[in-house]
C-alpha cells in the first residue's frame, strides 16, 4: 500500500511543477508561451503513445516488474532535465512522460487485482494521491527553489527524490513476483471494439484536456492578473488541493451506485463555473474560482479512473481499458496546453482560451453520460 501511494504521488509533479516555474524558465531561455507549453504537451503525448504498449508489457513481464522499470525511466527523465540545454530539457520531459505513461495504465489493473473487495476506497486513495502530488508541486516548487538557492532546473529536479522513494518501496514487491502466464491472444486489444470503452476513453480525454491546460497556464494567468509568482503558484495549487478531496470521495461513493451520471454533472458544473468566473472576473474571487475548478477536476479524474474498474469484470480487461482510455485521452489532452498557449499568443488575452475550454465541457458531459451507464465492456464484446 505504501508503495502504491508513493508511485501515485509521482504521476503529476513532473508536469505540475512547470507552471509555477514558467516565468523563471521563460526569462532564462527566451521561450515563448507556445514553446513552453510543449514541456507539458510532450509528456502527455508520451502518456498516449506508450499507454498502448503498457498492458502488453505487463502481460509479458508482469505488472509489478514493469512498474519498477517505469520508475527507473521516470527518474532518468527527471535527471535529464538538469542538463543545461534546451534539447535536454525537452527530451527529459518526454522520457519522464514515458515512465509515467506505464504507471498510469498499470496501477488501476494492480488495484483491481490486489484489492478486489475495496476497489472504491483504493481508487479514491489513488486519485487523491494524483491530485496531492500535483498540489504539492504547484505549491512548493517556487518556495523550495528559493529556500535552497537553486534555479528552476534544480527545482524541477527535486521531485526525483520522490521517485527514488517510490522505487525503493516498490522493488521488493517487483523482485518477489514471477511473470504471469500470457493471456490468450483473443483477449488482447478487443476493448477497442466496444462503444462503451470509447465513451469512457473520450470522457477521460476531455477532462484531461481541461485539467492539463489549467495545470500548464493557471499560474501564469494569475500572475498576469496581478499576483506574485509565489502567490500565483500557491493559489493555483488550491485547485489540486480541493481536487484531492473530491477525487477521494467520488470513487468511494460512485462504487456504491450502479449509475454514476450524477458525478459527471459534478465535474462539468465545477469546471464550467470556475472557468466562467476566471473569464468574467479573474481578480474578483480567484480563490473561489480555483476551488470550483478543483471540485470539477477532482470529480473528473476520480470518476474517469474509477470507470476503468467499474465498467470491466476482470483485472486484465481493466488494464486494457485503462490503456485504451489513456492512449486516446492523453493524445487528445496534449492539445490542451498547446491550444491555450497558442490562443494566448494570438489574441494577447486569456478570454478566447478560457472560452475554448468551456466549449470542451459539452463533449465532457456527452461522453460521461454514456460512459457512466450501468454496463460492462465485456458485454459489448460478447454481442
Amino acid at each position: 500500500m505504501a508503495a502504491l501511494i508513493a508511485i501515485s504521488l509521482n504521476q503529476r509533479p513532473v508536469l505540475a511543477a512547470v507552471g509555477p516555474l514558467t516565468p523563471q524558465l521563460r526569462a532564462d531561455t527566451g521561450l515563448g508561451a507556445t514553446a513552453v507549453s510543449v514541456l507539458t504537451t510532450l509528456p502527455l503525448l508520451c502518456f498516449g503513445l506508450f499507454a498502448m504498449v503498457a498492458p502488453a508489457a505487463g502481460r509479458r513481464w508482469g505488472m509489478d516488474r514493469v512498474l519498477a522499470a517505469a520508475l527507473v525511466v521516470l527518474l532518468g527523465g527527471i535527471g535529464l532535465r538538469l542538463v543545461p540545454s534546451l534539447p535536454a530539457l525537452f527530451a527529459g520531459s518526454a522520457v519522464a512522460g514515458i515512465g509515467i505513461a506505464v504507471t498510469n495504465v498499470l496501477l488501476p489493473g494492480v488495484i483491481k487485482r490486489d484489492y478486489p473487495f475495496h476497489t472504491g476506497m483504493i481508487m479514491g486513495l489513488y486519485s487523491l494521491c494524483l491530485n496531492g502530488g500535483a498540489a504539492l508541486a504547484s505549491a512548493i516548487s517556487v518556495p523550495v527553489g528559493s529556500a535552497l538557492g537553486i534555479n528552476w532546473r534544480g527545482a524541477l529536479a527535486v521531485w526525483g527524490l520522490l521517485t527514488l522513494a517510490a522505487l525503493a518501496l516498490w522493488l521488493p514487491n517487483a523482485c518477489s513476483t514471477a511473470p504471469p502466464k500470457a493471456l490468450a491472444p483473443a483477449r488482447r486489444l478487443v476493448v477497442w471494439r466496444s462503444g462503451l470503452a470509447w465513451a469512457v476513453s473520450l470522457y477521460m480525454a476531455m477532462q484531461s484536456l481541461v485539467y492539463y491546460a489549467l495545470i500548464a497556464w493557471l499560474p501564469t494567468l494569475l500572475t498576469e492578473a496581478g499576483m506574485s509568482r509565489s502567490r500565483a503558484g500557491m493559489t493555483a495549487s488550491v485547485m489540486s488541493i480541493v481536487g484531492t478531496v473530491s477525487s477521494l470521495l467520488i470513487p468511494i461513493v460512485a462504487t456504491m451506485r450502479t449509475n454514476q451520471r450524477p458525478f459527471v454533472w459534478v465535474s462539468v458544473m465545477g469546471f464550467s463555473t470556475g472557468l466562467i468566473g476566471l473569464l468574467l472576473c479573474p481578480n474578483g474571487a480567484p480563490v473561489l474560482w480555483v476551488v470550483l475548478l478543483g471540485v470539477g477536476q477532482g470529480a473528473g479524474i476520480g470518476l474517469a479512473l474509477t470507470l476503468f474498474v467499474l465498467r470491466t469484470q476482470s483485472a486484465s480487461v481493466a488494464a486494457d481499458l485503462s490503456g485504451m482510455a489513456q492512449t486516446i485521452g492523453y493524445l487528445i489532452a496534449a492539445a490542451g496546453p498547446l491550444l491555450v498557449g497558442a490562443l494566448r499568443d494570438l489574441t494577447d488575452s486569456w478570454s478566447t482560451a478560457l472560452l475554448a475550454l468551456v466549449i470542451a465541457l459539452v463533449a465532457l458531459l456527452a461522453t460521461g453520460w454514456i460512459g457512466a451507464a450501468d454496463r460492462f465492456v465485456e458485454h459489448d464484446l460478447d454481442r
